[in-house]
């Protein structure tokens, strides 16, 4: 029965893709450099910020999250990054391979608040594998991946900055209720403001007095 176990060599922003998108390299080796027909794989992604040290403007960034820095011994937990499937051709022994991994500038999701305050250094990403082996000298033999597959890999705060500036130049992003937001452009509407940035810096203007 074939294993597989997994590598990640590299992280970097797809710059063609339509919306904000990493790109994983995966190193996947099959044990005694058996042949793999296909493999079906799923990774869950996840953000351990445990594994580095944080800022003074850093920490005031996370508080959303996790609270005053005298509570991240306890506080501080994994954070779900992405869950994707990918399909995997036909090697023998050994392969790279991308695997693209959308994300999103939602600041209502856990890991873009995280990822956001951060100013230099690493992430540190946990890899989590599972999925089906179809293998065989001759026919299939089809087994799962070991349960404890998993890879470890630092990504570059700056890699995803610059994928985000690229996709949202200067940007942020918000997702609002309807009724909110039905609520904000009636407001844009009664002072005739150009445009719903204007109506939201007023409102803040307003409350900061």
């Amino acid at each position: 029965m074939t294993g597989v176990s997994f590598a990640c060599t590299e992280v970097r922003a797809d710059p063609y893709a339509a919306g904000p998108t990493l790109v994983f390299r995966l190193r996947i080796t099959a044990s005694e450099g058996e042949r793999v027909h296909a493999l079906a794989l799923r990774c869950q992604l996840r953000i351990e910020p445990a594994r580095r040290s944080y800022s003074d403007t850093e920490g005031a960034g996370l508080g959303d999250l996790f609270g005053e820095r005298s509570r991240w011994a306890t506080s501080m937990n994994p954070v779900q990054f992405a869950q994707v499937s990918l399909m995997v051709p036909s090697f023998t022994g050994e392969t790279d391979i991308d695997m693209p991994v959308p994300c999103t500038y939602d600041m209502d999701i856990a890991s873009t608040r995280y990822l956001r305050a951060l100013e230099v250094g690493d992430a540190s990403l946990l890899l989590l594998f599972s999925g089906t082996v179809f293998s065989g000298p001759a026919g299939f033999q089809v087994a799962p991946v070991g349960w404890d597959q998993e890879a470890r890999v630092r990504m570059p705060v700056k890699v995803w900055r610059d994928m985000m500036e690229q996709h949202f130049p200067g940007c942020g992003w918000v997702r609002l209720p309807a009724d909110v937001m039905d609520a904000l452009m009636a407001y844009r509407s009664r002072r005739a403001l150009p445009t719903v940035e204007a109506a939201v810096c007023e409102l803040v203007e307003a409350n900061a007095r």
